[in-house]
């Protein structure tokens, strides 16, 4: 199993031999720790690394060597049993991704023009409390009154309940209590945010940082259920229309209206970037942006030009642009100032350049919503493709 998490580091790994990691890595408590441990020692170390390296890593810390090899073997049996590992559903591999991401610190860079590395300065911090992004939100109710909600506190009011952590609105019979009027509630999550609703016909909405939902507090039986994502990033799982009389489900943003028929997809519109990305995971969406009429396959990816309303329709890897849900960030050749930003607002910080010509060095791989800013951006500067950076408050600048 060693050998295989050097050649898993190394990115030289196989599918099936990931997919056998991933399961080892899931299998106990033991086991994470074990890799957290190895994939600390894996990133603090020279960024040039070769199998004697490794064994110098490993040498320093206790590896279970035979219950190791038992496990690898207990799993490439059941590999085999399965006879490929095509076999295993496509929602499991998103979980092993998103468990094992949780733990993976390594970072793999690629420098855009393959440029030779810089000189090192020494990082600069003063004055920094940089904290990692948590469960928190606004809910603004009909009355136009705001609630906090954040971790630790509860609320409920009528058919509302959160725990600090999500809000949960409950079933409500509009015919029989004898709601017609339609009543909206706002969902605002700050920079630094994240947060989960579940509406009340069931639908569920997970919200990225620096987003905004207006919702039903409850949708009248069988008229079109409609929500709006006035900014930000969500991801929709809907609750089908043949549950709610044929109702069928509405995702409205500023530029484009999606029509749906049960089914999950992520939505990203936010108000600082030039387009409105939408992936569908499974199930049928149709975009209306009142110009043309696009209709998307599982796999798709629509973008949304909000200047000239032109779209484009491509195939993507779904893990990676729904990864934020899952509690990682999955960058795939996104520049540094791509990535500047998702981390901005994950982290509630700005982030700017000493050199413009920096925003362009693309990057990738994955990284954690659970670090410290300060353990990744100490991850960059090791890639010799970033000389420094200071943290000055809550800016940082990259140099």
């Amino acid at each position: 199993m060693d050998n295989l998490i050097f050649k898993y580091l190394s990115n030289n790994a196989s599918e099936e031999e990931a997919t056998i990691l991933f399961q080892w890595v899931e299998a106990s408590s033991e086991n994470k720790e074990l890799f957290i441990q190895l994939k600390k020692a894996w990133v603090l170390t020279a960024s040039s690394r070769s199998e004697a390296d490794w064994i110098k890593i490993k040498s320093k810390i206790q590896f279970p060597e035979s219950i190791a090899q038992l496990r690898e073997q207990e799993y490439s049996n059941k590999l085999k049993e399965n006879n490929t590992t095509r076999s295993i559903k496509p929602w499991f591999r998103y979980a092993v991704a998103a468990s094992v991401v949780l733990l993976l610190a390594v970072f793999l860079f690629i420098n855009k023009e393959g440029d030779a590395p810089i000189e090192r300065q020494e990082v600069s911090v003063t004055n920094s409390i940089i904290k990692i992004g948590t469960d928190k939100a606004t809910l603004t109710l009909e009355d136009g009154s705001n609630v906090i909600l954040e971790e630790g506190q509860s609320y409920s009011n009528s058919n509302v309940k959160s725990n600090g952590e999500k809000i949960v609105y409950e079933a409500v019979n509009s015919n029989k209590e004898g709601l017609s009027k339609v009543v909206y509630n706002y969902l605002t999550i700050p920079r630094g945010g994240q947060f989960f609703v579940a509406l009340e016909d069931g639908t569920k909405v997970w919200l990225n940082s620096e987003s905004q939902l207006k919702y039903p507090k409850f949708f009248v039986k069988g008229e079109t259920r409609s929500v709006e994502l006035v900014y930000g990033e969500a991801y929709f799982d809907v609750s089908p229309s043949t549950d709610h009389e044929g109702a069928v489900f509405k995702v409205l943003t500023g530029e484009q209206e999606i029509e749906v028929l049960g089914t999950e997809f992520n939505v990203k519109a936010y108000q600082d970037e030039a387009y409105v990305y939408t992936t569908l995971v499974e199930g049928k969406v149709v975009l209306d942006n009142e110009i043309q009429k696009k209709a998307l396959k599982p796999s798709q990816q629509s973008v949304l030009n909000k200047e000239t309303k032109a779209v484009e329709i491509s195939k993507v890897n779904v893990a990676a642009e729904i990864s934020w849900r899952d509690g990682f960030f999955s960058f795939k050749n996104k520049s540094l100032k791509e990535i500047a930003r998702v981390l901005s607002r994950w982290y509630d910080v700005e982030m700017v350049f000493a050199e413009k010509s920096m925003e362009d060095i693309l990057f990738k791989g994955v990284l954690s919503k659970n670090q410290d800013l300060e353990e990744i951006l100490t991850i960059i500067k090791n890639t010799n493709f970033i000389n420094a950076y200071e943290i000055k408050n809550n800016t940082i600048i990259i140099k």
